[in-house]
């Protein structure tokens, strides 16, 4: 094996941390309406209750009201979604596992599709987590019906119950939607932060603090995994236990992330095998560095979306997946060559 280039963590991790900045002030200031990062502060400040307001009401609410939240949303989504997808990795020691491997993809989809159908929008992200949650128990359910819960019962588990759930939604837009339902109901399946609100950055945020932050410093328990279940155990690990709770955290920050954002390919997937490929294979060191980069990952590409063909709107996963596909098939081409 030729020997990589290795990249100090906490290099990598100043480096990330910075353009995690820039992304976020690009994603505020940049628009139709172009608000200075002056202005940007004044109308936190404001909100915060530090300073009286001196911005123009429209742009103030701009900055508070439309591009704020939506940059927080995708900032912790991104994060969230590529946590996940290195832990997913890990516990199943699948290199193509992703957050949405227990079918909660699926799941969330259609309980979102079901409350769009019936006009409840106002409870779309509780009927997606609600709808995910349920998948992560069917998924469970069907792996342990013939015998031990294993990495590989776990994996076909999963995609069976994604297509079952995938047929119900399909089956469900096809007998009940008309009008302008079905464009909403596309926009949310492609991934979309275009409805974003203080409420779902309450969501993801707190998901992500409760949730998230356990996950990371579940580095040692991960490390374990990655030797198989005999040495885990002899390394004392509670095998069964901790793949049990790194599964069900897992599904509880993927089914928060797809409630308030839909389903967004790549990120989980793609992040955590870029990360390792500068060297950087531990869990203690590859948790953090995959949460900054998916962040900026997603704010990038959501700026994109909104903002590349306006005043037309894509939905953000149909950019992931641009950027996601052809840099897997770089990552692949690298990986050949460093083996």
């Amino acid at each position: 094996m030729t020997t990589r280039t290795a990249v100090a963590p906490l290099v990598a991790g100043v480096v990330l941390a910075a353009l995690l900045l820039v992304a976020l002030l690009v994603a505020v200031t940049v628009g139709p309406a172009p608000i200075g990062v002056a202005d940007v502060w004044r109308s936190i400040a404001a909100h915060l209750g530090f300073a009286e307001s001196t911005l123009p009401a429209t742009s103030d609410a701009i900055v508070w009201d439309l591009r704020l939240p939506r940059a927080l949303i995708a900032m912790f989504v991104g994060a969230s979604l590529a946590v996940c997808g290195a832990v997913m990795q890990s516990v199943t020691r699948n290199p193509l596992a992703d957050p949405y491997l227990l079918g909660l993809s699926s799941g969330a989809s259609l309980g979102a599709v079901a409350v769009i159908v019936l006009t409840w929008t106002l409870a779309l992200p509780l009927a997606a987590f609600a709808g995910a949650l349920i998948a992560l128990l069917a998924t469970i359910a069907l792996a342990g019906a013939f015998g031990a819960i294993t990495p590989p019962r776990i994996i076909l588990a999963g995609i069976a119950v994604s297509a079952v759930f995938s047929a119900l939604t399909s089956i469900t837009i096809f007998w009940s939607t008309t009008g302008d339902s079905f464009r909403e109901i596309l926009s949310w399946l492609l991934g979309s932060i275009a409805g974003a609100t203080w409420s779902g950055v309450g969501i993801i945020g707190a998901a992500f603090v409760l949730v998230g932050v356990p996950l990371l410093l579940s580095a040692n328990v991960l490390d374990a995994f990655q030797f198989g279940d005999t040495d885990a155990r002899a390394l004392g690990v509670d095998v069964t236990r901790a793949r049990w709770v790194l599964l069900g955290t897992t599904a509880l920050l993927t089914g928060a992330a797809v409630a308030v954002s839909g389903a967004i390919g790549f990120i989980g997937l793609v992040i955590p095998h870029a990360v390792r490929l500068t060297s950087v294979r531990v869990g203690r060191a590859l948790l953090p560095l995959a949460a900054l980069a998916g962040a900026v990952l997603l704010l990038g590409a959501d700026t994109i979306a909104r903002t590349a063909f306006a005043p037309r709107e894509l939905p953000v996963g149909i950019v992931t997946a641009l950027i996601g596909a052809p840099v897997f098939g770089i990552l692949l081409a690298r990986a050949k060559r460093l083996t």
